[in-house]
């Protein structure tokens, strides 16, 4: 038992130089994300509850009832000091093991008094004494007490058989787990072994992740112009780029303004030439047509009528605007075509250039920065490298694993004995068990034989041969009961001795962990150290580490590192350093100045622009150019004027009169295809430029005004961007640095709480008094003698039964004068 005990501190002592160096947490972010592999172990936490298990617990019942008292924790410490010297105080051991010695007691008054009793009542017999005489005498109760006797009996057998059946099942269930130790063995030894290849599988594997970790942080520095550009180009997109659109739009109104000047400037030429050859050809139209009208059938009637009427519309046949007193907008127009001359637009799109350059020139100003933090990030790795390197997991393998296999070989070449030692012990059980059942099956046939034989009408020396036989069969149960009960109460007395003080000064305080309260008492182990497990490991026994606590931490599945506090002989956070290089890792960004050279517009485009508020389309008279502009060309539409010239020229006698009003009619049409037309599209070109001029003139001044106050404010923030620009050095610097600290603290993290997880440990502590110890011996052990010292027990009141009964089976030598209705 003490194997796994030397194992738990050989494990301890082993990782007392290994515990030199690594780091902590796991909260990953982004993309990186840690999992230290861990390995699968085969022994199961705990036994597999069985059907027996109810049998088991009520064998503790019966033992929490003996033996009431709370586990002797001073009695212990006392004994373990004094080293079993005479000096302990045995009367505190008496007084806790007061109820088992009761038993004891008893049980050996029992082995004393049977046999003694046995020989004085086979001589009482033999003098024809305690029933020993052939005669029957008659009784008024001879009819119950047969009945009693036998249903006594039966139920003291039933009992018995029970007792029996117990032991049978202990025994089976022993030589079962026995079977079982070789497995549970070569599993524990297989998950110790596999503890110990961990670390070193481990330690490569957290050593890899640091390349991807780098290779994480690399990558953003690569990308340093686009992760930090960006981020500052999103704190001055809000401002710079609505000011940068205003310009553009503005530049559009500029070339809109020229367009629509010149617009003007040509519909005004042609309108006042058209007007001249307008009214130039209504002129000539006007002569023709009186010279028509001056033709003789005009005096007749009723021609003398029509013509009157086209006479006195002639007057209608003039100009009717006239825009000969719209000025050119020569001045303006020249005025905007000067401003033009300054290339706005591609100004405007320097500004855009110059903004959207802000990564590149990012990129171009932490080329040195970025180089000495990627020397720093190597230098991290090799130092890394080295701490890992310095813990002496390779040099401790070979000789932990040396006592692993001697450990294992020590149990390989106990283990045929104790198989060996098994078999006899299943062996002699059952012929224990086969005496105790041989015993109660002589009483089963007695009750069978005498029950099944017995006649009502047969007198004592008249029973029949089954009947007689049944006699014969209980006293060979006696006989047997007072020859082999002293025995069986001898191997009860000493397996329930054992068993009891096992189970309730080892199992029970090991499952409620009192056993390891006392072996962390201070100084109990050694007097030398206040704490056994921390003078052995740590060299420090003042630190509290304890039994309880390891066993815990083991439990739960926590590494060697925490459970053994192996941080009192290297600190791992110490020599990672965690805060000081990520600290080191954000300094090298600090000192980083970057100037964003952004010119949104340059003098030149903002002279421009306020000359344009200036270029004089506010004077223009706008209302004078609509006027004309809205008015048709002629006091009278021609075409109408001429269709309706045809029809009169056609009331006429359609002669000469009747032709030349009809030529003169074409001519209108064709003067209103010619020159009417083309002025009301040049008319509605000035309309429209008009409109488009006046539109723009509408608050331009405060529009130009607010452009460059705007310009003039955006250009100060840009210059005064540096608070925002060290904000955004420092977060990227956080960035970096965090894919440091999250690594590191996962490095810290997996070896004090994942790295060589020593669960295997508790597991083989386990296996070896729980599972072994008490399930697999003690357990059996106890429900064998609990069901043996039941039956011997009952042997003693069957065995009175029997002889009783028996005399009322056997038959007689002689008998009294029966009454056959008492006897009936």
């Amino acid at each position: 038992m003490a194997i796994i005990p030397g194992l738990l501190l050989q494990l301890g002592l082993c990782w007392k130089t290994i515990s030199a160096g690594q780091s902590s947490p796991t909260d990953a972010s982004g993309d990186l994300n840690y999992e230290l592999p861990t390995s699968n172990y085969e022994t199961q936490d705990n036994i597999t509850s069985e059907p027996t298990d109810i049998l088991f617990q009520m064998v503790r019942l019966f033992l929490k009832v003996v033996q009431p008292h709370a586990f002797p924790e001073d009695v212990f410490r006392e004994i373990i000091q004094k080293k079993f010297e005479p000096t302990v105080d045995y009367e505190k051991v008496a007084y806790y093991e007061m109820g088992i010695l009761i038993c004891v007691l008893l049980g050996l008054l029992f082995i004393i008094l049977m046999p003694v009793v046995g020989c004085f009542f086979f001589i009482c017999r033999c003098s024809n004494k305690c029933g020993g005489e052939m005669h029957q005498r008659q009784k008024k109760n001879g009819l119950f007490l047969r009945k009693y006797f036998a249903i006594s009996l039966l139920a003291i057998c039933l009992i018995i058989s029970f007792g029996i059946f117990y032991s049978v099942v202990a025994n089976s269930h022993a030589r079962n787990r026995v079977r079982k130790t070789r497995k549970l063995a070569n599993s524990n030894f297989k998950d110790l072994r596999t503890l110990l290849n961990e670390p070193t599988e481990q330690i490569k594997y957290i050593l890899a992740q640091y390349d991807t970790t780098k290779d994480k942080a690399f990558s953003d520095l690569n990308n340093i112009n686009l992760l930090l550009g960006d981020k500052i180009s999103e704190h001055l997109k809000p401002k710079v780029i609505p000011v940068l659109d205003e310009i553009k739009a503005m530049v559009t109104v500029i070339t809109m303004t020229k367009e629509a000047l010149e617009n003007m400037n040509s519909s005004l030429n042609a309108l006042s030439d058209g007007n001249v050859q307008l009214n130039r050809s209504l002129d000539n139209v006007k002569y023709n047509l009186q010279r028509s009208l001056s033709d003789p059938e005009c005096s007749t009637y009723p021609v003398n009528e029509t013509c009157s009427t086209i006479g006195m519309s002639l007057s209608q046949l003039g100009i009717n605007a006239d825009f000969s007193q719209l000025p050119f907008v020569d001045t303006e127009l020249a005025n905007v075509k000067n401003i033009l001359r300054t290339n706005l637009d591609d100004l405007v799109q320097e500004g855009y250039k110059s903004f959207n350059e802000i990564p590149e020139s990012i990129g171009s100003q932490t080329v040195d920065i970025v180089a000495d933090v990627k020397m720093t990030l190597n230098t991290i790795g090799s130092d890394i490298n080295n701490i890992t390197q310095h813990i002496p997991i390779q040099n401790m393998l070979p000789t932990f694993t040396g006592y692993i296999n001697n450990t294992e070989s020590y149990v390989h070449y106990y283990l045929p004995r104790l198989e060996e030692y098994d078999s006899y012990w299943w062996l002699g059980c059952l012929i224990i068990c086969f005496v105790g059942s041989l015993i109660v099956v002589f009483y089963y046939l007695g009750l069978l034989c005498g029950v099944y034989g017995y006649n009502r009408h047969a007198t004592p020396t008249t029973r029949g041969c089954i009947s007689n036989t049944g006699g014969i069969f209980l006293m060979v149960g006696v006989g047997l009961s007072f020859l082999f009960c002293w025995i069986l109460m001898t191997i009860v007395v000493l397996t329930f001795f054992i068993g009891a003080n096992v189970e309730k000064l080892i199992c029970e305080p090991y499952a409620n962990r009192r056993l390891f309260q006392v072996l962390d008492t201070p100084h109990l182990l050694n007097e030398d150290w206040k704490y056994y497990l921390s003078g052995m490991i740590l060299n420090k026994s003042d630190i509290k580490l304890t039994f309880e606590q390891v066993y815990s931490d083991c439990k739960r599945d926590r590494s060697l590192y925490s459970a053994f506090q192996l941080e009192n002989l290297f600190n791992i956070s110490e020599h990672l350093s965690i805060k000081e290089r990520a600290g080191s890792i954000g300094n090298e960004f600090e000192n980083l100045n970057i100037k964003l050279n952004i010119v949104l517009m340059d003098a030149a485009g903002r002279k421009a622009l306020q000359d344009f508020a200036e270029c004089g389309i506010d004077k223009i008279d706008y209302n004078a150019y609509l006027a004309q502009s809205s008015k048709y060309p002629t006091k009278v539409n021609l075409l109408s004027f001429a269709n309706d010239l045809e029809a009169k020229a056609n009331q006429t006698n359609q002669g000469t009169l009747a032709q030349s009003l009809k030529r003169n009619a074409q001519d209108i049409k064709m003067i209103h295809e010619q020159q009417v037309v083309p002025m009301i599209e040049s008319q509605n070109t000035l309309n429209q430029s008009v409109k488009t001029l006046q539109h723009i003139n509408d608050g331009l001044m405060e529009k130009v005004t607010k452009i460059l106050h705007s310009l003039d404010s955006v250009q100060n923030f840009i210059t005064n961007t540096s608070s925002v620009i060290d904000e955004e050095i420092k977060r990227y610097g956080r960035t970096i640095a965090r894919y440091y600290e999250q690594y590191m603290y996962w490095v810290e993290y997996s070896i004090t709480e994942e790295m060589a997880a020593c669960k295997p440990v508790a597991t083989a502590l386990d296996s070896a008094v729980d599972v072994f110890l008490c399930g697999y011996v003690i357990s059996p052990l106890n429900l064998f003698w609990f069901g043996l010292g039941k039956a011997t027990v009952f042997l003693l009141p069957a065995l009175i039964f029997a002889v009783k009964l028996a005399k009322y089976y056997r038959r007689m030598d002689s008998e009294d004068m029966y009454d056959d209705q008492l006897y009936h």
